[in-house]
């Protein structure tokens, strides 16, 4: 049995997508702009038909509750800009995520997301998990590749179970 950390990692990653997958594949164009609240984040069109998250530079008090939408497209920056990290590359700015939209097109593009993640996964070595990595801690060099992906699957599972939950509770009130 090989219980590596890499090993352990890739299997931890592959439990929380399956269980990601069982929202996605469930999901309906309508619940990913669904407002749950009078406060809500969700993602708007600009003028150029593009769509921008809602956004605050600090956490506002209340936390507004984020749509669906919101969430994918936060699942998207994130992740996109882990893989940046961890391919030593460039990483994106929050405003180059852009969300694709409502649907299958979203869905579509969360699985992408893995793919690419997966290719990454599947580079890292054992020795490699040691190195010192910069995101999301900045410059701590107490952090490791290890951390960032364990953190990766920690983010994800949480943003899973919150789009669950959306979906959910969309699902049971009667005038959704």
């Amino acid at each position: 049995m090989d219980t590596s950390p890499s090993t352990l990692l890739r299997w931890q990653f592959d439990l929380i997508w399956s269980l990601f997958e069982y929202h996605l594949e469930q999901l309906e164009t309508d619940d990913f702009l669904w407002e749950p609240a009078d406060l809500c984040w969700t993602l708007r069109r600009d003028e150029r038909g593009i769509w921008v998250p809602d956004w605050a530079e600090s956490e506002p008090e209340p936390i507004p509750v984020p749509t669906i939408g919101w969430i994918s497209w936060h699942i998207g920056w994130w992740w996109t800009v882990a893989i940046d990290h961890l391919r030593q590359s460039l990483p994106h700015d929050r405003s180059q995520i852009v969300w694709p939209g409502p649907g299958s097109a979203s869905v579509d593009w969360l699985r992408g997301l893995r793919t690419r993640w997966l290719r990454v996964l599947d580079q890292i070595t054992d020795t490699d998990l040691d190195a010192p990595t910069r995101f999301p801690w900045q410059d701590d060099p107490t952090k490791s590749v290890t951390h960032t992906i364990a953190w990766v699957n920690a983010e994800l599972m949480k943003n899973a179970a919150e789009i669950g939950q959306l979906r959910l509770l969309r699902a049971a009130r009667n005038d959704a």
